[in-house]
């Protein structure tokens, strides 16, 4: 068996030059340890997908929107920096409501689809 230099980093993974998420975000720290958008982010976007649905694509883009503001709270409902993220729950729930009322209005009996 062959020797390098120095401690090798086989044994404790997290030493030196192997602690950083080989996709992740160059910002990585401990608050954000892998990659993808950050909850400020997330909350944004399901805010615009969730201001968009109530324009096109409601069925699609409710659920999205959803998504985004339950993932940009995180564990908590409260706080001041989460309004976006509220925001795009609410609306994205509505969203979804008014789609599926509007889907179910459409499809009278005589409509040929259900």
């Amino acid at each position: 068996m062959m020797a390098g230099f120095g401690q090798g980093t086989r044994g404790y993974p997290r030493s030196r030059g192997r602690t950083r998420s080989w996709w992740g975000s160059p910002r990585a720290s401990l608050v954000e340890a892998g990659g993808g958008p950050d909850r400020a982010t997330l909350g944004i976007i399901g805010t615009i997908c969730a201001i968009a649905g109530f324009f096109v694509l409601g069925i699609v883009l409710g659920p999205v929107a959803v998504v985004c503001g339950r993932l940009a709270m995180g564990r908590t409902w409260s706080g001041d920096r989460q309004l976006s993220a509220l925001v795009a729950v609410v609306l994205g729930a509505m969203d979804t409501l008014l789609a599926v009322v509007w889907l179910a209005g459409t499809a009278t009996p005589g409509s040929g689809l259900f």
